[in-house]
C-alpha cells in the first residue's frame, strides 16, 4: 500500500490516509476492541469457525481476523 501526498487542504480529502495496513497501525499491538471481540465472535459462529475467535488477540490481528471471516461469509461486502 502506498501512501497518498496530503493536499493542501487535507480537511477537504480526510480520508486520504483513512486506510492502512493493520501492520502499520501505531496501536496495533494492543489488545482487540470489546467491539472487535463481539464482531469477531459473531463471525466465527456464522462460519462455523468457533476457533476463529481468540480473546488475545491484538487489534491488527483481530482486523485481519474480521477481514477473512467477511470473505468467508459474504459479510461486509
Amino acid at each position: 500500500m502506498t501512501a497518498t501526498m496530503p493536499n493542501e487542504y487535507p480537511k477537504s480529502d480526510p480520508v486520504s490516509n483513512a486506510e492502512k495496513d493493520p501492520e502499520n497501525w501505531a496501536t496495533g499491538d494492543e489488545r482487540m476492541t470489546g467491539a472487535q471481540a463481539s464482531y469477531l465472535k459473531t463471525l466465527s459462529e456464522e462460519a462455523g469457525d468457533p476457533e476463529a475467535y481468540d480473546p488475545e488477540l491484538t487489534k491488527a490481528e483481530a482486523s485481519q481476523r474480521i477481514d477473512q471471516l467477511q470473505a468467508k461469509t459474504g459479510r461486509g461486502q
